[in-house]
């Protein structure tokens, strides 16, 4: 029992560690491409606005959701960005993340023919990677979370993209304790996913081109 404790031990010490390190290496490695203030942000002719549910599961507005959408519909009010990829989920017929981003963008002053819909972002890998390999770009601002920022850049990184991140904020303390607990180990998920298990998005298909706005 003592030798089984030991390796037990043993194994949560590297399971912890290798946790750290991911965090650390996925974080500190982005963290100067992420910008919180509109004024200073550069401006790139797309952005990918990385989904999320529209409402809680207590049938209550996501604020993650709500303050993606403001993001986005600032920098476009601001020329910080001139076309949005609603890139999320849409695996169930009843449940459509991009397209719920498109109606909450458009109602937000943003023209329908200034926003591509990606249905094949389940998860931030394939949104990331779909937004070079599908809708051909290499410079990009992704909107999200800060928390989430560092992932999404992590991940541009390795497939060579030249993006920054622009931090929707607005979320109070305490909001999901849960989503944040859980960032932390989607960080090391990303490392084994591009380092060890060397992933490809679950689709990609035809590339959609499109066109830069002058």
């Amino acid at each position: 029992m003592r030798k089984i404790r030991n390796i037990g031990g043993t194994l949560l010490f590297l399971f912890i560690t290798f946790v750290v390190l991911c965090n650390i290496w996925v974080v500190y490695s982005t963290k100067i491409r992420v910008y919180y203030s509109i004024d200073r942000l550069p401006a790139n002719n797309v952005a990918l606005v990385l989904g999320t549910s529209k409402y809680t599961i207590k049938g209550t507005t996501n604020l993650f959701f709500h303050f993606r959408i403001e993001a986005a519909a600032k920098m476009y009010t601001q020329k910080k960005a001139k076309h949005f990829i609603a890139s999320g989920d849409n695996a169930l017929t009843y449940y459509n993340e991009p397209l719920d981003m498109k109606n909450a963008l458009m109602k937000q002053g943003i023209p329908s023919e200034k926003i591509t819909l990606d249905y094949a972002g389940f998860r931030t890998f394939d949104s990331v990677v779909r937004s070079k390999k599908v809708f051909g770009q290499d410079s990009i601002t992704i909107v999200t979370q800060d928390f989430h920022c560092y992932r999404a850049l992590f991940i541009s990184d390795f497939y060579g993209m030249d993006a920054i991140a622009f931090a929707a904020s607005g979320i109070p303390k305490g909001y999901s304790y849960w989503i944040l607990f859980r960032e932390y180990f989607a960080r090391c998920k990303a490392v084994i996913d591009i380092f060890v298990l060397r992933k490809e998005p679950r689709f990609l298909g035809e590339t959609i081109k499109i066109e830069r706005t002058e």
